[in-house]
């Protein structure tokens, strides 16, 4: 027997963890549709409220800061508070933002209260972790994990179609409506089956010097992950809050070094597999979200398919991302975490390589296979590496650990779409002039070649009224064959990093939580 296994958590017949996992589900479910759902409902949202692209971009921008700026602060609360407290909390507050935002009149207070709704959703995430960390022992917490990320999984790849019907037949206020009887639904069976409030971590206090140093950090890494793809890698609107990120980032560290009660130990990152996990989470993030950002512009720009298409053409990846960690679950069992992780990264790897063979004259068969690599890597290595991080933390920092992955997530996405942003942008931008003058387009004036850029850098071409027919297609060819082209360059940066992470993951192993070392007796 060790102290390891002495601290994890018991159960009462009473508090049934599975039951827990599926109460919990509902209120990450509510988190994860609402997630996708906005993607559909922002052109209705521009066109009724008179919002601008930029305004619209931050629809979504405002939930992001939010949410990655509460995200670990959130997670240690749960630690002092307990988690059931403010998971009850967040599914309250989330639920009554959703509705503030149906009834927003104007984008001003829409982007508002999304800011809000990202910060509940912070208290949301972390605290439906903790609760799963201290519930399951540890031969069960991949399996949890497993039917916990499928179910997110399936709720995500639900959003855009539950969301198309709902503003197709009602109106955009519907989408977010939707929230209010699945809040309440989710509040009533947290309140009646979750486990008695237990603080993971009574004795410590709140950190807030901590608290402040990384809420400016995170602000202004997310700031500049933001700006970067609108502005530029060099722009000021991007280098000052980046810079202000990166001075409060290592204040941050050196003081969690020497805080007496730190908000996020350091010795957290002794454990081997803790650290792998954050790095391949990090990684992985920034493939995927990257990756599959522009996957779009090239189903519906290139080849012309409805947003059902799409989502019909995109199925093989969201069916396995729903079905494919809870069956992932069952090799970590078997086989530990190293090769099952290695093997996802692989197969992720293998298919970022596969997609950047995408042509604009070929079909998307090929496409299906390289989505169901993709998928059934990924399923796997998001459920290894969440419990690589949070199964290898203290009990009493499950909430901290909770945040820090889901903060890794987020923060690992943002930095994908504006990287791989940044590898299309600057391959459109050196060639689309010269594409362009080789299919007979006039030379554009400097102001329409910024146009033309942005437009084609998302899969569009742009058209000079009163061209001919010939002329109109061999632009719209050249257009297509340039974005392509900087696409396979992104999938070929996405490969590369998945092939670094799946090296890196080599140093993956069955861990003891940090902080708990392990004692025979």
């Amino acid at each position: 027997m060790s102290v390891a296994s002495a601290v994890e958590p018991r159960t009462t017949p009473r508090e049934n963890p599975w039951r827990s996992l599926v109460v919990i589900a509902f209120g990450i479910m509510m988190v994860a549709l609402d997630s996708t759902i906005v993607t559909v409902a922002n052109p209705a949202i521009g066109a009724d409220l008179g919002a601008t692209l930029a305004e619209l971009q931050w629809v979504t921008h405002g939930y992001l800061l939010g949410l990655a700026v509460c995200l670990i602060t959130a997670g240690k609360l749960g630690d002092l508070l307990g988690h059931r407290r403010l998971y009850l909390i967040g599914v309250v507050g989330f639920t009554l933002a959703s509705v503030a935002i149906g009834l927003s009149s104007g984008t001003g207070m829409l982007i508002g209260v999304r800011v809000v709704q990202g910060m509940f959703g912070a208290a949301l995430m972390p605290a439906a972790l903790g609760m799963l960390r201290m519930a399951f022992p540890p031969h069960l917490l991949n399996r949890a994990l497993g039917v916990f990320s499928g179910l997110i999984g399936t709720s995500a790849a639900a959003g855009p179609i539950v969301g198309g019907l709902l503003v197709s037949s009602f109106d955009w206020q519907a989408a977010f409506f939707l929230n209010l009887p699945v809040g309440v639904l989710a509040l009533a069976l947290g309140v009646r089956y979750l486990p008695k409030n237990r603080p993971a971590d009574e004795s410590s206090s709140f950190d807030l010097p901590g608290v402040a140093l990384l809420t400016v950090a995170t602000f202004g890494a997310v700031l500049a992950l933001v700006f970067a793809p609108e502005h530029g890698w060099t722009s000021s609107s991007t280098l000052v809050p980046g810079g202000i990120g990166l001075v409060f980032g290592v204040a941050f560290v050196l003081w969690q070094l020497r805080a007496p009660q730190p908000l996020m130990p350091m010795s957290l990152f002794r454990s081997v597999p803790l650290s792998v996990g954050t790095v391949v989470l990090l990684i992985m993030a920034l493939a995927m979200f990257g990756g599959m950002f522009f996957l779009t512009f090239y189903v519906q720009g290139v080849h012309g398919f409805t947003a059902l298409e799409t989502g019909l053409q995109l199925l093989p990846l969201t069916a396995l991302l729903a079905v494919g960690p809870p069956l992932a679950s069952r090799l970590f069992d078997r086989f530990g975490p190293r090769w099952p992780i290695l093997g996802g990264l692989l197969s992720a790897a293998t298919a970022m390589f596969g997609m950047a063979t995408l042509s604009v004259d070929g079909g998307t068969g090929l496409l299906s296979l390289w989505l169901t690599l993709l998928g059934a890597g990924l399923g796997v290595v998001i459920v290894g590496a969440t419990e690589a991080v949070i199964g290898n933390a203290p009990v009493s920092l499950a909430g901290v650990a909770s945040g820090m992955q889901q903060t890794l997530f987020q923060l690992g996405g943002s930095l994908g779409t504006a990287v791989l942003g940044a590898v299309v942008s600057g391959h459109v931008g050196g060639n689309l002039a010269d594409q362009l003058t080789a299919a007979g387009a006039p030379t554009p004036t400097p102001a329409q070649a910024v146009e033309w850029q942005t437009v084609v850098a998302q899969g569009g071409a742009v058209i000079p009224e009163g061209t001919a027919p010939a002329v109109a297609e061999a632009i719209r060819h050249a257009s297509n064959v340039t974005f392509v082209d900087g696409m396979s360059l992104a999938f070929l940066v996405a490969g590369v990093a998945l092939t670094l992470a799946a090296a890196i993951s080599a140093l993956l192993r069955r861990g003891v939580p940090a902080g708990e070392p392990v004692v025979h007796v």
